[in-house]
């Protein structure tokens, strides 16, 4: 039934965009879902022919919240070219995507993970530290170097009902030159990447 939808969706002129909203309930096939997309209304840019073209270096669709973060880079004049940025989440949604845009801004990666040994010395290498495993105030204002720049791509909820990143936000913001808030930092720049990909795919 959903892949008929998604058929009628895809064939429908008055559509320009398709979004399918992760995490899908477990019964359905989340990689067969977004297949079924046309790649040119997959305004998330998720379906492996988006996925190729961003790491051929030719790319239509690029995934809303990574590109948002190089937008937002952009708009505030924060360098990206030879960075060493360190990424801290290696998932389908950013931490991949976004090592491919950085890369091709001519950044030196390091993506870190729940295997990575000695994480703080990894951290306190970054110049460009984004923070984007999921894992609420995970870190801390001891494992970063002064200076950096710190994009905090996490929402957690806490006990208490606090919305907090993977950030310390008050002992970061100490060292940091920029930090990104949770929330409101990432958030609106991938909503707004999301429109763009949508006005894009209507201009075509």
């Amino acid at each position: 039934e959903i892949l008929s939808i998604i058929n009628d969706l895809n064939n429908d002129d008055e559509i320009h965009g398709i979004l399918v909203q992760l995490p899908l309930p477990e019964h359905i096939n989340s990689d067969s879902i977004i297949e079924a997309v046309d790649p040119k209304k997959d305004v998330d840019g998720f379906h492996p022919y988006n996925i190729g073209r961003l790491f051929s270096g030719n790319p239509f669709h690029m995934a809303c919240t990574p590109i948002g973060i190089i937008e937002l880079l952009d708009r505030y004049n924060i360098g990206i070219e030879g960075k060493e940025a360190v990424i801290v989440g290696r998932s389908n949604i950013v931490g991949k995507p976004l090592a491919l845009m950085l890369l091709a801004r001519h950044a030196t990666i390091t993506m870190c993970h729940t295997r990575t040994k000695n994480l703080a010395e990894v951290t306190r290498r970054a110049e460009l530290l984004i923070a984007a495993a999921g894992k609420a105030e995970m870190i801390t204002g001891d494992i970063v170097r002064d200076g950096v720049v710190v994009i905090d791509v996490g929402i957690n909820r806490l006990e208490s009902g606090k919305l907090v990143g993977d950030v310390v936000f008050s002992e970061v913001s100490e060292k940091a030159s920029y930090i990104t808030p949770v929330p409101g930092g990432v958030g609106p720049m991938t909503i707004a990447m999301l429109l763009k990909n949508t006005l894009n795919t209507a201009k075509a």
